[in-house]
């Protein structure tokens, strides 16, 4: 499955909010440095379809807010 993600880095509080069936906007703490974002990013979306970290994978974007993400598990978990 492939998404479209809004990324709001520096945020006071960590949660993804469904905006439409592919798109997503999510908020992390972490800073826009170093991939720290993008790793928060990873995780935030891999706690909200219940899969490994490891299926997400970031296709588009990874010095942008706004990125292209596929998750790579066919059992997901759809909110």
């Amino acid at each position: 499955m492939k998404i479209k993600v809004l990324v709001k880095p520096n945020a006071k509080k960590q949660k993804v909010e469904k905006v439409s069936e592919t798109e997503y906007r999510v908020f992390v703490n972490a800073p826009p440095q170093e991939g720290k974002a993008n790793e928060a990013v990873m995780r935030a979306l891999a706690s909200f379809f219940d899969v490994p970290k490891s299926a997400i994978q970031i296709l588009t974007g990874l010095h942008s807010k706004i990125k292209m993400i596929e998750i790579l598990r066919h059992n997901l978990k759809l909110r």
